[in-house]
């Protein structure tokens, strides 16, 4: 029961906007006001406040080298196979690894770290490499593909981190937290209130958009691809996970944590992200619900056996 208790919020809150949306109770664009209120303002204020606290010293090097493995791994076939197997554009494909590989290591993550692993210690360092590896990857990608030109521009990229608040709160806050620094507490408890607010927006556009007021232009997410990225998220991302931590000798405890993180559902992250840059929302929206429903399973399993 502690198992799915860490998933009702998730599903309550994408049902009040899938509702919301069916009743037209917040109008024709609330999916997108709502997602980039998240992106622009919420979201950077949660990582800002999320890595400034954060220690960055003492990491479990052979643990997030396998989690970071099995990462790599799941993105890239997913970033590949979008192409080969179901021919998605380019600006469409970093989308697709994202939903393949980039685990709900917040909402979700917390409360199943808390009961299953007993603590958050590792599942920290799984947000740092999320944070300051994968997501710069994929917004780089996003950014070139939304260049009309469709080339790869230094300039544009290096003032990427300006231009994209949720790289520019990350770096700002691992700045914070390299230096010691400590915000004043208005500016902390002001950042709090909006940071709360991330998860439940998120939630809410990623339900209305699962019944949008208008009809979508999107290519709709086929049922095979959604098929192949839940196998990818909840089979291959913790077996990979498995086996490089058995090469790496992790003991019990250590393999354990690695597998319950890589075995996390998608994170709303990658529907904000896909709406944001006006590609693949079908896919990516789909994608958090299927592999949020079903990664019980996978949980309880890496629970039973490893545990």
């Amino acid at each position: 029961m502690s198992l799915v208790s860490a998933f009702v919020p998730i599903w309550i809150l994408t049902a009040v906007g899938y509702s919301a949306s069916r009743w037209g109770l917040l109008g024709e664009a609330a999916a997108s006001v709502l997602g980039r209120f998240v992106f622009h303002l919420a979201m950077p204020a949660a990582l800002f406040l999320a890595l400034s606290r954060m220690p960055l010293s003492g990491f479990a090097g052979r643990s997030l080298l396998a989690f970071g493995v099995s990462t790599a791994a799941v993105v890239g076939f997913g970033w590949v196979g979008a192409s080969w197997l179901f021919g998605r554009e380019p600006g469409e494909r970093p989308i697709w690894g994202m939903a393949a590989g980039y685990v709900n290591s917040a909402n979700v993550g917390i409360p199943i770290a808390t009961q299953i692993l007993g603590n958050v210690s590792f599942l920290a360092e799984v947000v740092l490499l999320q944070v300051l590896v994968v997501t710069p990857v994929i917004l780089v990608a996003l950014d070139r593909h939304s260049d009309p030109t469709g080339r790869v521009r230094v300039r544009r990229i290096a003032s990427l981190p300006v231009r994209n608040p949720v790289i520019l709160a990350s770096m700002l806050g691992v700045a914070c937290s390299a230096a010691g620094v400590h915000l004043p507490s208005a500016a902390d408890a002001s950042l709090t209130l909006l940071s709360g607010a991330a998860v439940p927006a998120a939630l809410v556009a990623l339900g209305a958009s699962l019944h949008p007021a208008t009809p979508s232009r999107a290519e709709p997410a086929q049922p095979a691809e959604l098929a192949v990225i839940t196998a990818l998220k909840l089979v291959a991302q913790p077996v990979i996970a498995y086996v490089a931590g058995l090469a790496l000798h992790l003991s019990a405890p250590q393999l354990l944590a690695v597998v319950v993180c890589a075995g996390l559902p998608t994170a709303q992250n990658t529907f904000i992200y896909s709406q944001e840059y006006g590609v693949g929302e079908a896919v990516a929206s789909r994608a958090v619900v299927v592999t949020t429903t079903l990664s019980m399973a996978t949980l309880a399993a890496a629970a039973a056996l490893l545990g």
